[in-house]
C-alpha cells in the first residue's frame, strides 16, 4: 500500500490530484489466484484540492474506458450501511451492462451496520438481483491499517463475524470467497472467449509471418543471392508475357494479352479506318493524269499517274504502324513496375538493386526500339519500291472491273439512235473503222482519239473539243467575269493584244467530261484494289517485326543482359544494401511473431482447472 501511495503522490501531487496514467504494481505469492485487477477511483461529486472542475466527468470517462471493454468483469461495490438503490457503481455497471452478464456486486462494511440492522436481504439477492451475485466482505479498518494489521488476522476476524452475524451465508461470502469467485468467472470467461481469441492470433500469426518473409532473412551470400534476384526476375518478366505469369492481373490487361490486343485490336482496327481514297479528291486524280501525259493527249490512261497515287495512300499506312511499335515498347515498360510489384516482392529490400535492374531493361528497350522502327519503315519502303500490278488479287480486280466497264459500255452503244450506225459511233470522221474483234479499251480513249484525227478536217470542232488547250481557252475568255470573280486575276487583254497563257485561269471546279470522270473512276479503283492488298500485308506483317526484333529478342536476352551488367563483385556490396528501416521493421515483426506463438501456445495449454 505504502507503494502505491508513494507512486500517486508522486504522479499526481500530495493534494487529491487524479491521473489517468495507470500504476501497475505486481504481486507474486502462492497464496494468491491469477488474476488482473484494476482499481478504479470512485466518482467524485465536488472537487477538492487540487481537482479539477470537471472531476466527475474525468472520472466517468477514465471509469467506462476500463469497464466498456466486453472482456472485462464488473465489481460494482457498494457499502452495506447505504441504500442498494442508490447505487452509483451499480448504476454505471448498468450503462455498458445491461444484461449484467459481467457484473458482480460487492457489498461492504458489513460490521458498519446500525444495531438492529442486517444485509440478508441485500445479500440474498431480494432488493436487487444481480446475476452474477451479491457477495459480501468485512475489510480492515483505518485503525488496523494504521496499527499494521496482517491480512491473515483480518481473514480471520471476518471469518468469525460471517459466522457469528450471517452462519447461514458464511460459506458464500468474505475475502475469500470473492477471490474464488473472480477466478471461477475469469476461467470461465477465458473459455467463452477461446474460439475467437485463437482464430484472432492465428490470423495475426499467420500476417506477420507473411510480412517477415516479404523482409527476407539476413543476406549470407551476397553474391548468390543476387545471381538468384536477376534470374528470379528475368522468368518472371519472361512469363508476363507469355501468360504464364504466378500473378494474373484481374482489374485490366497486361504482358502478353495486352500485346495481343495492340496487334488485332488497337493495330487492326486503326488500319481498317483507314480510307484508301482519304485526302485524295477527284481532281487530284485527274491533275495526276494530266501530268502523267506531258504535252501530249494521251490515249489511254497513263500508268504513272496509277503509281504515284497509290504510293503516296500506301504511305499513309507508315504512321499507325509505327505508332503499334511505341504502344509496344510502353506496354513491356509497364511489365517491368507490374514484376516488381506482385512478383518478385524482394527486391523492395533492395531498392538500389531494383533501380538498377529497371534500368538495364528500360535501356535494352530503349536500344532495341529504332531497330524496330527500322524494320517496319522498310517494311512500308519494301512496298513502296514495287507495285506489284500482276499480284493475283490485283490482277482479278483489274479482270473484274474490265467486265464491269465493258458491260457499261455495251449498254450504252444499245442505247444510241437507230439512224446511227453503232459501227460509226467508234469510228473518226474520213478515217477507217476499228475492227469488232478490237475494242478499245476504254470508250473514252476512243473518243479522244476521234477527236485528234479530226484536227484536220475541222476547224471549229477541233476549237470547242473539250481535250484542247485552244477550247479551254476560249471557255475561259467566255465565263472571263466568273473566273475573275473567284480567282482574283486582273481583266483579261484587249483584243489585239498578246495573251499570256500563265495569267489565264484553270478552271478547277468545272463539269468533268464523260472521258476524264470514266479515267478517274479507273484509277480510283485501281488505288483501292491495290491499297487494300498492301494494307493487309502491312496488318500482318508489322506485328511479326515487332514480336521479333522487340519482344523476342527482349525475352531471350533479358537475363544475359543483367548478368553481365550487374553480376559483378565490385558492385555486390552497393546492389544488396537494405533501406535503413528494413532491419528494424524485421526485428519488430519477428518479435510480434514470437509473442503471438507463445500465445497460441499459452491457449493451446488451457484445461478444466480446479475451482476454489
Amino acid at each position: 500500500m505504502q507503494e502505491i501511495e508513494t507512486e500517486t503522490e508522486r504522479i499526481t501531487g500530495n493534494n487529491k490530484g487524479i491521473s489517468d496514467e495507470p500504476i501497475h504494481l505486481k504481486i507474486f505469492s502462492p497464496h494468491v489466484v491469477n488474476l488482473t485487477l484494476v482499481d478504479l477511483p470512485g466518482i467524485t461529486k465536488v472537487p477538492v484540492g487540487d481537482q479539477p472542475k470537471d472531476i466527475e466527468i474525468q472520472i466517468r470517462e477514465l471509469i467506462f474506458k476500463y469497464i466498456s471493454n466486453p472482456n472485462s468483469i464488473i465489481l460494482a461495490v457498494t457499502a452495506a450501511n447505504t441504500d442498494m438503490a442508490t447505487s452509483e457503481a451499480l448504476k454505471v455497471a448498468r450503462e455498458v451492462d445491461m444484461d449484467g452478464r459481467r457484473t458482480l456486486a460487492v457489498v461492504t462494511k458489513l460490521d458498519l451496520m446500525d444495531a438492529g440492522t442486517d444485509a440478508m436481504d441485500v445479500l440474498m439477492g431480494r432488493v436487487i438481483p444481480v446475476k452474477l451475485g451479491i457477495i459480501g466482505v468485512v475489510n480492515r479498518s483505518q485503525l488496523d491499517i494504521n496499527k499494521k494489521k496482517l491480512v491473515t488476522d483480518a481473514l480471520r476476524d471476518e471469518h468469525s463475524f460471517l459466522q457469528k452475524k450471517y452462519p447461514s451465508l458464511a460459506n458464500r461470502n468474505g475475502n475469500k470467497y470473492l477471490a474464488r469467485t473472480l477466478n471461477r468467472l475469469l476461467m470461465h470467461h477465458i473459455r467463452d472467449c477461446l474460439p475467437e481469441l485463437k482464430t484472432r492470433i492465428n490470423v495475426l500469426a499467420a500476417q506477420y509471418q507473411s510480412l517477415l518473409n516479404s523482409y527476407g532473412e539476413p543476406v549470407d551470400d551476397k553474391s548468390a543471392t543476387l545471381l538468384q534476384l536477376i534470374t528470379k526476375f528475368a522468368a518472371e518478366y519472361c512469363r508476363t508475357i507469355e501468360g504464364t505469369a504466378k500473378y494474373i492481373e484481374t482489374a485490366e490487361l497486361c504482358g502478353g494479352a495486352r500485346i495481343c490486343y495492340i496487334f488485332h485490336e488497337t493495330f487492326g482496327r486503326t488500319l481498317e479506318s483507314v480510307d484508301p481514297l482519304g485526302g485524295l479528291t477527284t481532281i487530284d486524280v485527274l491533275t495526276a493524269i494530266r501530268n502523267a501525259t506531258g504535252p501530249r493527249p494521251a490515249l489511254f490512261v497513263p500508268e504513272v499517274s496509277f503509281e504515284l497515287l497509290v504510293k503516296r495512300q500506301v504511305k499513309r499506312l507508315e504512321e499507325p504502324s509505327l505508332r503499334c511499335v511505341e504502344l509496344v515498347h510502353e506496354e513491356m515498360q509497364r511489365i517491368i513496375q507490374h514484376c516488381s510489384n506482385y512478383s518478385t516482392q524482394e527486391l523492395l529490400r533492395f531498392p538500389k538493386l531494383h533501380d538498377a535492374i529497371v534500368e538495364v531493361v528500360t535501356s535494352l528497350l530503349r536500344k532495341r526500339l529504332p531497330v524496330t522502327n527500322d524494320m517496319v519503315h522498310n517494311l512500308v519502303a519494301i512496298e513502296l519500291a514495287y507495285i506489284n500490278t500482276k499480284h493475283p488479287d490485283f490482277a482479278d480486280a483489274c479482270g473484274l472491273m474490265n467486265n464491269n466497264m465493258e458491260e457499261q459500255r455495251r449498254n450504252r452503244m444499245r442505247d444510241l439512235p437507230a439512224a446511227v450506225p453503232r459501227d460509226k459511233s467508234i469510228k473518226g470522221p474520213g478515217g477507217p473503222s476499228l475492227p469488232p474483234s478490237e475494242p478499245p479499251a476504254f470508250e473514252g480513249e476512243v473518243t479522244k482519239a476521234a477527236s485528234s484525227g479530226s484536227q484536220s478536217s475541222s476547224g471549229e470542232q477541233t476549237e470547242s473539243g473539250t481535250g484542247s488547250w485552244r477550247g479551254m481557252l476560249r471557255r475561259g475568255e467566255d465565263g472571263n467575269a466568273v473566273d475573275r470573280t473567284h480567282n482574283h486575276v486582273p481583266s483579261s487583254p484587249h483584243k489585239g493584244h498578246a495573251i499570256n497563257l500563265l495569267d489565264v485561269p484553270v478552271p478547277v471546279s468545272r463539269k468533268l467530261s464523260a472521258r476524264e470522270q470514266r479515267d478517274c473512276e479507273v484509277i480510283e479503283r485501281l488505288i483501292k484494289s491495290y491499297f487494300l492488298i498492301v494494307r493487309k500485308n502491312i496488318q500482318d506483317s508489322v506485328p511479326k517485326a515487332v514480336m521479333h526484333f522487340l519482344v523476342n529478342h527482349v525475352k531471350d536476352c533479358l537475363q544475359s543482359e543483367l548478368v553481365g551488367q550487374l553480376y559483378k563483385t565490385s558492385l555486390l556490396d552497393d546492389l544488396l544494401t537494405e533501406s535503413e528501416d528494413m532491419a528494424q521493421r524485421r526485428s519488430e515483426a519477428a518479435d510480434m511473431l514470437k509473442a503471438l506463438q507463445k500465445a497460441s501456445q499459452v491457449i493451446a495449454e488451457i484445461r478444466e482447472t480446479h475451482m476454489w
